[in-house]
């Protein structure tokens, strides 16, 4: 199994505000391309996020479906990734005086990625995930308004003064 740690300068809650969002999911994940449709009542037990992996025009739908989810605590979902197999990954948040610590879980559960040995499969997912929760950490603290725009940018959107 796979685990990856990272302080957030962020409260669980805006942490969870992220993954309880299942329409920001292909910001964070990596390999995510795109989100299909999210279900009603997401991140309950058993509600799923309909994604796209990959890059146009090879891309594969699939689904990620939760299995557990304690609020501002943990989050437990099976990634399905046909015809790769499917992962469960669990994420736990605990509180600290600057954020919280996030842990991040993985593991293959389903054919064919768990005939591959962890000590192959742990080292590719360990770094894919520490990009993952960068991108989540960033939107986190986004949240928690630890990032500015740049004044260039926020020029550009505000329009000609």
């Amino acid at each position: 199994m796979s685990e990856n740690k990272r302080v957030v300068r962020a409260s669980a809650a805006d942490v969870f505000a992220v993954l309880g969002d299942g329409w920001s999911y292909a910001g964070w994940v990596v390999g995510a391309a795109r989100v299909r449709s999210v279900d009603q009542g997401f991140p309950e037990a058993g509600t799923s996020i309909h994604h796209s992996v990959g890059v146009w025009p090879l891309m594969v739908n699939d689904v990620t479906t939760v299995e557990e989810f304690e609020p501002d605590r943990r989050l437990v979902i099976k990634v399905r990734v046909w015809p790769a197999g499917a992962g469960r990954v669990e994420f736990v948040a605990t509180i600290r005086p600057d954020g919280c610590l996030l842990v991040m879980r993985e593991e293959a559960v389903e054919r064919p990625a768990n005939l591959v040995p962890s000590p192959v499969l742990d080292p590719l997912l360990h770094w894919r995930n520490t990009e993952t929760l960068r991108r989540l950490a960033y939107l986190a603290e986004s949240r928690a308004g630890l990032h500015q725009t740049h004044p260039a940018v926020a020029n550009v959107q505000e329009g000609p003064q």
